[in-house]
């Protein structure tokens, strides 16, 4: 369900929409929370950087998903957002969205459905990331994200974002997938990843 289907009119009527060129920062970890964001267009990346500086991604957010939800209850965001492309993001401001929970019920039990639906889609990623194998921790991907015909995967953002969201580095993602493809599982496209095989998951 889009965002907008279920937010109160009185909410959106006070949403902001920002701008954002590729590699800007949308709010840094510590920063004070003001409200939560959905992606209107482009895509953001939330991460977090190790002691030795090296940048870890969270997630990467396209348009339609939203990001930093848990800031409408907590007192500073507890990663970076930054824009992977040139985007546009809409912030719900925080005490609008509160107000909104305490005068209508129906909006905080959608929120708290699209966070169960956030939960459920995060499990699956840590089983992803528990499958040691790269080879077969892509053919788990792939197999999850096929569309309706059961062949193709659409691929929203770079492989390699979809690299760091499997939590591989581009080099052995990269060399995953030539292996797939040198074997006549898969087929590369500049958009897309098709399976030669109907996917039964």
């Amino acid at each position: 369900m889009p965002v907008t289907d279920w937010l109160p009119a009185a909410v959106r009527a006070v949403a902001l929409d920002r701008k954002l060129r590729s590699g800007e920062v949308l709010f840094r970890l510590g920063d004070k929370t003001v409200g939560f964001y959905e992606v209107i267009a482009g895509r953001v990346r939330l991460t977090r950087v190790d002691r030795s500086g090296s940048e870890i991604i969270l997630y990467v957010a396209g348009a339609g998903e939203t990001i930093a939800e848990a800031s409408l209850f907590a007192a500073a965001y507890h990663c970076d957002a930054i824009a992977s492309t040139d985007a546009v993001v809409r912030l719900y401001a925080k005490p609008a969205m509160l107000a909104a929970f305490q005068k209508d019920p129906k909006a905080a039990q959608a929120f708290t459905a699209m966070l169960g639906r956030q939960v459920m889609s995060l499990r699956t990623r840590l089983e992803q990331r528990n499958i040691r194998s790269a080879r077969e921790r892509v053919r788990h991907y792939l197999a999850l994200n096929v569309g309706a015909d059961g062949r193709t995967v659409t691929l929203a953002g770079t492989l390699k974002d979809l690299a760091a969201e499997l939590g591989l580095t581009h080099e052995a993602f990269y060399r995953t997938l030539a292996a797939l493809e040198r074997t006549g599982e898969i087929k590369r496209g500049s958009d897309k990843i098709t399976l030669r095989r109907r996917s039964r998951v």
